[in-house]
């Protein structure tokens, strides 16, 4: 049983989240703002807001490609990220990075990557530093399906399974790799049960159940905090909108309108806010479009980055 209060932090971190990517859809392609390519999390959010709401403040996510949901839930700063997503100076990466590169140090997020599966060591590598000064904390390596098919992926469970590591895998199951779908890509075994061949524990949770996410997260994150080695967690969930940018794609031919439509019928978002009064959860909406409002002000005001900040 999950506490009320626990409830209402996921909700908001969910909305919260929605909300960031719902504004960005609408503004993709208005005045040519966003310098960048976006891999919107849109239907995803359960996943990065449950695993991040087992972690404690040091702990530390290193993320990939669809990486706004990671950066946002581990507390990443919304104003230094809309201006990196338009190319300015204050931006995360200085505006040299864009969506797929973005790095929170302070909050914990070590950063993005848009190479597949490439993140994943540097989640061991973080966990091993950890091991080795002595510090409580834990590694969060987060990938989508497709980074399973990577040698670096295999790699890093063998490693971190070997030193025992405090690191968590989470694969983020929604079903493609762009536009191909998991059977065309991988045999038929359940990806949390690749963990058995490293001699770790896996899991499987539903993606449009944050308490779920949550429980098994939680669950991983405190064992790899005794000491008693990394887990990997198969979270399944699917991605609304086209695999880059604001639109939804069922047209292109590789998944049909009813499939997205089921899968958006079962939203994360409007199961949780179920439990609460509506005009709770109107409150909470009317105090997070403010805050992108005011994110969005920021980000328009800042410069664009000066060739002196390009470091070689």
């Amino acid at each position: 049983m999950i506490a009320k209060d626990l409830k209402k932090k996921l909700l908001r971190g969910m909305l919260r989240l929605r909300l960031i990517e719902e504004r960005l859809a609408a503004i993709y392609h208005q005045a040519d703002e966003i310098k960048t390519p976006m891999h919107l999390y849109t239907g995803q959010e359960a996943a990065a807001v449950g695993v991040c709401a087992a972690l404690a403040p040091g702990d530390t996510v290193s993320t990939y490609h669809r990486s706004h949901g990671w950066y946002i839930a581990k507390g990443g700063d919304l104003n230094a990220m809309m201006a990196e997503l338009m190319g300015k100076e204050l931006g995360c990466s200085g505006g040299w990075g864009g969506s797929m590169h973005l790095l929170d140090a302070a909050a914990g997020v070590m950063g993005s990557s848009s190479i597949l599966a490439a993140t994943v060591p540097h989640a061991v590598g973080a966990a091993l530093a950890f091991r080795m000064k002595g510090e409580d904390r834990v590694a969060i390596a987060s990938a989508g399906d497709a980074a399973i098919e990577e040698g670096v992926f295999h790699e890093s469970l063998n490693w971190a399974s070997l030193k025992k590591l405090p690191v968590v895998f989470v694969c983020e199951n929604n079903l493609y790799s762009t536009t191909t779908p998991l059977g065309s890509r991988q045999t038929s075994v359940d990806i949390y049960k690749r963990a058995e061949g490293y001699g770790m524990p896996g899991a499987r949770c539903d993606g449009n159940d944050v308490g779920d996410v949550y429980t098994k997260a939680l669950e991983a994150v405190d064992r790899a905090r005794r000491g008693e080695g990394p887990g990997l967690i198969e979270v399944m969930t699917y991605r609304w909108r086209e695999h880059v940018g604001p639109n939804y794609d069922w047209d292109a031919g590789y998944r049909t309108k009813q499939e997205v439509e089921g899968w958006m019928e079962h939203c994360p978002i409007k199961a949780l806010a179920a439990e609460f009064p509506a005009q709770e959860v109107q409150s909470y909406r009317d105090e997070f479009e403010k805050e992108i409002d005011d994110a969005l002000v920021f980000a328009r005001q800042a410069a664009f980055p000066r060739k002196e900040t390009v470091k070689a």
